[in-house]
C-alpha cells in the first residue's frame, strides 16, 4: 500500500517544504499526497507532484486534512509550522496536531523531524 502523506506549510515555511519535497520527490511520486491549498499548488507547479489539494489552512484546509486523518486516510503529516508568526486559525492547527496524537499518526512539525519521518517511510517502502 502506498504511504498516504499530508503536506502543510505555513507561509514562511513554504520554501522549506518545496526544498524538502524536492529532496524526496522520487519517493513522494509513489505516495498518495494531500496538501492545503497554496502548498499543494506549489508542489504541483514547481515539482510536478500529484497532490489532492484541500482549501488553504485559514479557510478550513487543516480541518479537511484532520477529517481525512480521523477517517484513516492519512498515514503521516508533515506540517512545517512557523512558531514565530501568530496564526489566525491556531485552533484548527491545534485540532489537527491533537488528532495526530489521538490517532497515533506521526506528525513532523519542522524540517529535521520531517527528514526523519520521510527517510524512515522511504526505507520501509523499498
Amino acid at each position: 500500500m502506498k504511504p498516504r502523506i499530508a503536506l502543510i506549510a505555513h507561509d514562511k515555511k513554504k520554501d522549506d517544504m518545496i526544498a524538502l519535497a524536492a529532496e524526496y520527490a522520487d519517493f513522494l511520486r509513489g505516495c498518495t499526497l494531500s496538501a492545503t491549498g497554496t502548498t499543494g499548488g506549489r508542489l504541483i507547479n514547481e515539482l510536478g507532484l500529484e497532490v489532492t489539494r484541500m482549501h488553504s489552512g485559514p479557510v478550513g484546509g487543516d480541518l479537511q486534512i484532520g477529517a481525512q486523518l480521523v477517517n484513516g486516510e492519512v498515514d503521516c503529516v508533515i506540517f512545517l509550522r512557523d512558531p514565530m508568526t501568530p496564526q489566525p486559525h491556531e485552533p484548527d492547527i491545534n485540532a489537527l496536531v491533537r488528532a495526530c496524537d489521538v490517532h497515533n499518526i506521526p506528525c513532523a512539525t519542522n524540517v529535521a523531524s520531517a527528514h526523519l519521518v520521510l527517510s524512515q517511510l522511504q526505507a520501509t517502502a523499498n
